[in-house]
């Protein structure tokens, strides 16, 4: 087996993603436009909407799949999610405590996402208890500051041919993109919370992969040209680790090349990766 696919060990992981002419992550505060970092003016991504594109990956890739569900889908209450397993155990929601813990069990083996992400679900009147997700990913935050602009269009509204006789058949709308911007985000794999959720070989495998193809099966005009551009796994050879992860981070690196002014492609940056890692560490490129 390979290490990074080996969940009882730790895995600590680096991730690069750029976009071109679009909006990685709209701000629904700031009117949809792309997220910054005030001070800096670093673009940023949410782990939430990694998350997100992560979960439609795996439902493409495991469709039909036993344990491969998916608990945070668009158009499906969670509630509705925690009543199928109820209803698969036969289980009685006023025998709280018994009925609970099953339940629980139910929901990591049936969901992915509950599984690897961890999920609240003691809502509603057959709750499922609370549980603890072994991988967990951070905000990714842009190498270089990017440029927020708003772009003017216009839009089709109108479908009677009444109103498009009287010259009603358009009005003006917003894109919100930005030119370009190189992210770099963390992720984080606990081998004992791992433990716990029933995490399988056969789950980091999906998860490593969904990460590769996540932007391949997210194509939408409003999010420009966005691609995958590295991902490094720093697999311990036990359960606890044997370096600190931001140690093992930091050794990813990437830097606007010296002659560059303003960012506007891949090539316009310089990745280097340490490889002088600690006793009982490995490194997997798996992208770059």
């Amino acid at each position: 087996m390979s290490a990074h696919l080996d969940p009882a060990r730790k895995h600590d992981f680096a991730f690069l993603f750029d976009v071109r002419d679009g909006n990685p992550n709209g701000d629904p505060d700031s009117g949809g436009m792309p997220r910054t970092d005030p001070e800096t003016g670093q673009g940023l991504v949410t782990d939430v909407a990694i998350k997100r594109k992560i979960r439609n990956v795996v439902a493409l890739l495991q469709e039909g799949a036993a344990g491969y569900d998916i608990y945070v889908e668009s158009g499906v209450a969670l509630n509705a999610q925690h009543e199928r397993a109820y209803a698969a155990l036969d289980l009685d929601p006023k025998q709280r405590r018994k009925s609970e813990a099953e339940a629980q069990q139910w929901m990591c083996q049936t969901f992915f996402d509950v599984r690897m992400f961890g999920a609240v679900m003691s809502t509603g009147t057959k709750p499922c208890g609370r549980v603890q997700g072994p991988m967990q990913l951070t905000f990714s935050r842009s190498i270089s500051p990017v440029l927020p602009q708003e772009h003017g269009i216009t839009r089709i509204t109108q479908t009677r041919q009444d109103d498009i006789d009287k010259g009603e058949s358009t009005e003006m709308g917003n894109k919100h993109a930005i030119p370009y911007g190189l992210y770099l985000g963390y992720g984080h794999f606990s081998a004992p919370l791992a433990r716990r959720t029933g995490v399988q070989s056969q789950d980091l495998e999906i998860f490593w992969r969904a990460l590769t193809l996540m932007f391949d099966h997210d194509r939408a005009a409003s999010r420009g040209e966005m691609a995958l551009r590295g991902l490094y796994v720093f697999s311990h050879d036990d359960a606890f680790g044997r370096a600190p992860a931001h140690q093992l981070l930091e050794r990813v690196q990437a830097k606007p090349n010296p002659d560059v002014i303003a960012p506007r492609s891949f090539i316009d940056y310089t990745v280097s990766i340490g490889n002088d890692l600690p006793e009982g560490v490995v490194l997997a490129h798996l992208v770059g």
